[in-house]
C-alpha cells in the first residue's frame, strides 16, 4: 500500500463502475469493511458514493443500498437516471456520474492529500492530471483481470498508484457466513438495475 498515516484521504466511488468490476470478478463488496480498511490507511475525510437512481419507479432495487450507505458513513451523490429506447427498441437507462465526481474532487482538492478513485474510466485521466498538479496523490482502484479489462490504460498510467481490485478482495469482499454487518441481499437486488446503467 502507498498511503501515509498523516494523509487526509477521500474516496470517490463510481457506484456502477465498482459494482460492474466486482461482478466481473465474481465477488460482492462489503461496504462497511471497505470504509474501515481505508480509514486504517490514513485520515479518512470523506467517502463519496456516486450513483444514478430511477426516481419514477415505485421501488428501485438500488434504494436499500443507497439508504444503508447514507446512514453508515458514506456521502451519497445521486441524480435521476434517464430512461430511453435505443434504435433496436430496447429500453436503456443512462446514469453517468462522471461530471458529479469530477466537480466534487475539484472542490475537495485543497482539503485532502490523497484521492482514491474507484473507476477505470479513461475520461478521468485529465482530471487526475489536474489535481496531481495541485499536489494531490491519486490512487485508482479498478481491475485488469476482467475480460475486457475495466481500467483504461491512460488512466492507469496517469495515476500515482493503481490498486488491482482483486488484491483488495480479502479486505473489502463480503465474507461467506458473515452477514451480521451486511445489507441484506442488496447486491442481488442491485443486479437488476446497475448493469443497464452506462458507465463509460
Amino acid at each position: 500500500m502507498n498511503f501515509y498515516p498523516q494523509e487526509r484521504i477521500a474516496l470517490f466511488i463510481d457506484g456502477s463502475n465498482l459494482y460492474a468490476a466486482a461482478k466481473a470478478l465474481e465477488f460482492d463488496i462489503d461496504y462497511k469493511r471497505l470504509l474501515a480498511f481505508f480509514a486504517e490507511q490514513g485520515q479518512l475525510v470523506r467517502a463519496l458514493y456516486f450513483t444514478a437512481l430511477l426516481e419514477d419507479q415505485e421501488y428501485s432495487p438500488i434504494r436499500p443500498l443507497v439508504d444503508w450507505l447514507d446512514y453508515n458513513g458514506y456521502t451519497m451523490v445521486t441524480k435521476p437516471a434517464k430512461e430511453f429506447t435505443d434504435e433496436a427498441g430496447r429500453k436503456k437507462v443512462k446514469g453517468n456520474m462522471d461530471i458529479e465526481l469530477a466537480v466534487d474532487l475539484l472542490e475537495m482538492a485543497d482539503s485532502i492529500d490523497h484521492a482514491v478513485i474507484f473507476s477505470g474510466d479513461g475520461d478521468f485521466r485529465r482530471l487526475v492530471e489536474f489535481v496531481q498538479r495541485k499536489g494531490l496523490r491519486v490512487t485508482v482502484v479498478s481491475t485488469m483481470h476482467s475480460r475486457p479489462p475495466m481500467i483504461a490504460d491512460e488512466l492507469r498510467r496517469q495515476a500515482d498508484v493503481f490498486l488491482e481490485l482483486t488484491d483488495l478482495k480479502a479486505e473489502i469482499g463480503r465474507q461467506a457466513g458473515d452477514r451480521g454487518n451486511q445489507i441484506p441481499d442488496v447486491d442481488d437486488n442491485v443486479e437488476e438495475f446497475d448493469p443497464q446503467v452506462e458507465i463509460a
